[in-house]
């Protein structure tokens, strides 16, 4: 597969995530506090809940069910009860047109 337009830039509310489905996987989209943009697996390892829905703070993307804040960086979560990561995706952004490939994540050193 190849990168898929995912949204425009300017749809991205600062430390506010964003659920896009791109050939059929769920991912968050989060515009943080310093400006960057980060992908990451948009299904809760814990409870199958869309991360979307939750809250965006110190560079995480907390589960509003059930309190597991994921790194925006590695997916890795950063308090129980979850305890697997979510997958982190490139993100390129060109033209104000934000791109992700849904089938190829960062590799992330644990």
């Amino acid at each position: 597969m190849s990168r898929m337009k995912a949204l425009e830039l300017s749809e991205l509310t600062q430390d506010q995530a964003v659920k896009v489905e791109l050939d059929g996987v769920p991912i968050a989209i989060v515009l943080d506090g310093q400006g960057d943009v980060h992908a990451i697996g948009d299904t809760c390892t814990h409870g199958q809940i869309s991360l979307s829905e939750g809250f965006v703070e110190d560079g995480t993307l907390e589960c509003w069910a059930h309190g597991s804040a994921f790194s925006l960086t590695t997916g890795i979560p950063q308090n129980l009860p979850a305890y697997e990561p979510v997958p982190v995706y490139i993100v390129e952004i060109e033209d104000g047109t934000v791109y992700i490939d849904p089938h190829v994540t960062k590799e992330i050193a644990a």
